[in-house]
């Protein structure tokens, strides 16, 4: 297993601070859609019967949870590079259906064709390198396997310099009033404005072979669900 970079060990120190009220932040700062938005992306991923899906950044496992609940029978595997954020994971109702366990995303812990799905939130812009990341699931998939990501997105339009302040000033705010914790907000506002469009994540994924590359743009334009196919 690979060391984490400084800039990963400076994430990793973040999210190891966050847990106890993460949930309660993505409920507050989607008005209460990333529950929805999770059970989308869980969908998505089109698991088969008896098939297996691998969620990366798990973090308190809102996605692994619910595909467990999706696809019963299912083996699903929900890893993070945070143990404070698997600790929140494991200690949720319906924890048992999911294996918790530690992984890189740059370096994934198993085999080659290892799973029918692969399925992450708000990973891709934590990553010094994108496409290496989704390299690394793109190995992991089975022929025919699905990809599916919750990922934020700068807005657009006429929209983009109003929902722009709002981001900038909302999410650090409620950082400090609800998490005491306005410096992690404050890098999250940051990443969520600086991220990748849509059409750029499916550039890379179009480039790394997967096929069948779709996007949903969500909640005026800040957040993005896509999916891919691997031959």
């Amino acid at each position: 297993m690979t060391h984490p970079s400084p800039h990963g060990e400076e994430v990793q120190r973040l999210f190891d601070t966050v847990p106890g009220y993460y949930d309660r932040m993505n409920r507050l700062m989607t008005l209460g859609r990333h529950a929805a938005w999770c059970r989308d992306v869980a969908r998505r991923a089109q698991v088969p019967v008896g098939g297996s899906l691998l969620d990366i950044a798990t973090g308190t496992g809102v996605i692994a949870l619910e595909a467990a609940r999706q696809y019963p029978g299912a083996t699903i595997h929900g890893v993070d590079f945070s143990e404070g954020m698997l600790d929140g994971a494991r200690s949720k109702p319906g924890a048992d259906a999911v294996t918790w366990g530690f992984a890189d995303a740059d370096d994934l812990p198993f085999d080659d064709a290892s799973f029918d799905a692969v399925t992450h939130g708000y990973l891709l812009r934590n990553v010094e390198d994108a496409e290496r990341v989704l390299a690394e699931q793109l190995r992991v998939l089975k022929p025919g396997g699905r990809l599916a990501l919750l990922e934020t997105c700068p807005p657009r339009g006429l929209l983009r310099l109003p929902v722009t302040l709002g981001v900038k000033v909302v999410i650090p705010l409620l950082g400090q009033l609800v998490a005491r914790d306005k410096k992690s907000y404050t890098y999250l506002e940051e990443t969520t404005l600086g991220f990748m469009s849509p059409e750029q994540v499916a550039s890379i994924l179009w480039r790394l072979g997967f096929d069948d590359v779709t996007w949903r743009r969500r909640f005026l334009g800040t957040h993005m669900i896509v999916s891919a196919r691997k031959p």
